[in-house]
C-alpha cells in the first residue's frame, strides 16, 4: 500500500453500508447504532461504512454525520473497521468530516466527489481528493466512484495513476458502477498496491472471480450470511453453488428495488429487531400494504438447500 509498509489489505470481506437509524420526527437515533451493530456483526458482517449512500449521507447535517461517525466507531469498539463518508459538495466540509473521522478512531475515509458543480478532469477530481485527504493524514483513503448518483463518470485508471503521485494515504476505491470489465481494469492497475472496494451487490461473484476481495453493500446490513455462503462456495470451488446463490441474491436485490429501497432494507431491519425508524425526504415510506407485499415476496427466496436467503425474528 502506498501509504503503509504491509501489504496486508486494510479491509477484508462483506462491509455492510450502514443505515442511518431516525426517530419518528426524522432526528437521528443515536441509541439505536449499538444494537444495529450488534446485529450486524453477530451476522457475520466484516465492517461498517457509515453515512453513505445507504446512510443517506448526503441528507444528513455536518453534524448529525460527525455525532454518526462517532456513535458507530464507538459501537464497534475495534471488533471491525468502520470506514467514514466524507464527501461534501463543499470541501471545506469534507475536510472538517475527514480531520473529525480521524480525531475519533474511524479505521479510514472514503469521499465522493463534488456534483453540484462537477468535476471537469481527472486531474481536477484528483485535486479535489487530495485536499479531503490531506485533512487526515493519518487514515487510508478510498475515493468513491459511483456516477450513477454522482454523474461523474471518470476513468479509475486513469485516476489511480495521477493519485498515487498526489494523495499520500490514498489506500484504493470504492467501486460502485456496475461494470467488471472496469473493476478488472482496476485491478490490473492496483496490483496490490491498493484495493479495490466493490459495491454491487448483485454482482458479488463475478467480482470475487475478478480478483475483488472486499465489498461495500447495502443489503450486507440483514443478509450477510447469504453472502458468506457465496464466498465460501469460490473458496471451495463449487461455483454452481456459488452461482446458484448468487442467483437469489439477484432475486432478492430485484425485489427491494421494486419498492422504496432505503425504506424496504429499513422495513427488513425491523423485522429483524432493530428499528431504524423512517427515511428523510427526498426518499419515500412504505405503505402498509407495499410493507407486507414485501415481506411476502422475501419469503419466497430460498437456497438450493432450503434455507432462507433472508430470516425474521
Amino acid at each position: 500500500m502506498s501509504s503503509a509498509d504491509s501489504t496486508t489489505p486494510r479491509l477484508n470481506g462483506l462491509i455492510a453500508a450502514t443505515l442511518t437509524p431516525y426517530h419518528p420526527d426524522h432526528s437521528i437515533n443515536l441509541a439505536a447504532v449499538p444494537p444495529l451493530v450488534e446485529l450486524m456483526l453477530s451476522q457475520g458482517v466484516d465492517g461498517f461504512y457509515v453515512n453513505g449512500s445507504t446512510g443517506e449521507g448526503m441528507s444528513l447535517t455536518t453534524d448529525e454525520r460527525c455525532q454518526l461517525a462517532e456513535a458507530f466507531v464507538r459501537a464497534a469498539a475495534g471488533q471491525a473497521p468502520v470506514v467514514i463518508q466524507v464527501g461534501h459538495n463543499c470541501l471545506r466540509d469534507a475536510s472538517a468530516l475527514a480531520a473529525h473521522a480521524q480525531s475519533v478512531g474511524a479505521t479510514a475515509i472514503s469521499a465522493t466527489c463534488p456534483s453540484y458543480f462537477p468535476v471537469s478532469s481527472v486531474r481536477n477530481l484528483v485535486d479535489c481528493m487530495q485536499e479531503i485527504a490531506l485533512a487526515a493524514p493519518d487514515l487510508p483513503f478510498y475515493y468513491y466512484h459511483i456516477p450513477r448518483l454522482t454523474g461523474v463518470a471518470m476513468d479509475m485508471v486513469e485516476f489511480l495513476d495521477l493519485a498515487s503521485h498526489s494523495i499520500a494515504n490514498l489506500a484504493g476505491l470504492k467501486y460502485s458502477e456496475p461494470t467488471v470489465q472496469g473493476l478488472q481494469a482496476c485491478l490490473k492497475r492496483a496490483s496490490g498496491s491498493y484495493e479495490v472496494l466493490w459495491g454491487v451487490d448483485e454482482m458479488l461473484l463475478s467480482a470475487w472471480v475478478s480478483g475483488a476481495r472486499a465489498a461495500v453493500g447495502s443489503t450486507y446490513n440483514f443478509a450477510a450470511p447469504l453472502y458468506k455462503k457465496i464466498l465460501q462456495a469460490v473458496d471451495d470451488r463449487d461455483l454452481e453453488r456459488a452461482s446458484q446463490l448468487q442467483s437469489v441474491a439477484v432475486d432478492m436485490v430485484r425485489i427491494l428495488l421494486s419498492f422504496p429501497f432505503h425504506s424496504a432494507v429499513k422495513q427488513v431491519m425491523r423485522w429483524q429487531g432493530v428499528d431504524c425508524g423512517p427515511c428523510r425526504l427526498p426518499l419515500t415510506e412504505l405503505a402498509e400494504s407495499a410493507s407486507t407485499q414485501l415481506r411476502k415476496n422475501l419469503e419466497t427466496l430460498v437456497t438450493a438447500d432450503g434455507e432462507p436467503a433472508v430470516w425474521f425474528a
